[in-house]
């Protein structure tokens, strides 16, 4: 596995956490519009048992970016499943995770509840959740929603203009991808595949929100 060092600092103040994850380009692969329960995800299940079907491996990063390396705020909008209106404007203040996923996609059914979990755990403190659907109808994002137990919503972004708003930070096809947001905006971590623990993005997220706090 290798490392992005495109934006960290070398310094001690930047980390890099390395998981072992894949990320699934979606050229080729057979879209479910039909989603099943957790408990009978066969391709979910599929995906967590390392078959490595329909999949290349990811580079398995989890980088962080110190404040003086961070770009200029991100800005983007969209609809959400529920057709409202969602602008990143509306959180700034507030660390903001941004996950750019799929119905179909293995890993990302495979994360679903890590990124709940974390969602639950962190709301209280102000942060944010909201993701990016990259393919999907707004029913199809509902159904997933309610399968996975998701309560935080995400814009429906088959024009892809939010993905254009992320694309120096976000490698074309790499899905699941997760960003989190500073207070200011800016992007401050990413996690280039799936969350393969969600203590992981916690204390990303906890961290982010200390650094606002000083």
């Amino acid at each position: 596995m290798s490392r992005d060092v495109s934006a960290v600092k070398t310094p001690a103040a930047s980390r890099s956490r390395k998981t072992g994850i894949l990320a699934t380009l979606g050229l080729g692969l057979v879209l479910l519009v039909g989603i099943t329960g957790c408990s009978s995800d066969p391709l979910a299940e599929q995906y967590r048992a390392g078959s490595g079907k329909n999949y290349i491996a990811g580079d398995g990063t989890v980088t962080e970016i110190v404040p003086e390396n961070r770009t200029e705020p991100i800005t983007f909008s969209g609809t959400s499943e529920t057709g409202t209106t969602l602008a990143s404007t509306d959180y700034l203040g507030n660390v903001l995770v941004v996950n750019f996923w799929y119905a179909g996609c293995a890993p990302c059914r495979a994360e679903a509840p890590s990124l709940e979990k974390v969602f639950q755990a962190t709301k209280a403190s102000g942060t944010n959740f909201m993701g990016v659907n990259v393919r999907d109808q707004p029913a199809t994002v509902v159904t997933f929603d309610k399968t996975f137990g998701v309560t935080y919503p995400s814009i429906v972004d088959l024009d892809g203009q939010a993905q254009l708003s992320f694309a120096s930070n976000v490698p074309p096809n790499a899905v699941p991808t997760t960003l989190v947001l500073d207070r200011q905006g800016r992007v401050a971590a990413r996690i280039l595949g799936q969350l393969a623990d969600p203590s992981i993005l916690q204390t990303l997220v906890t961290d982010l929100s200390a650094e606002g706090a000083n």
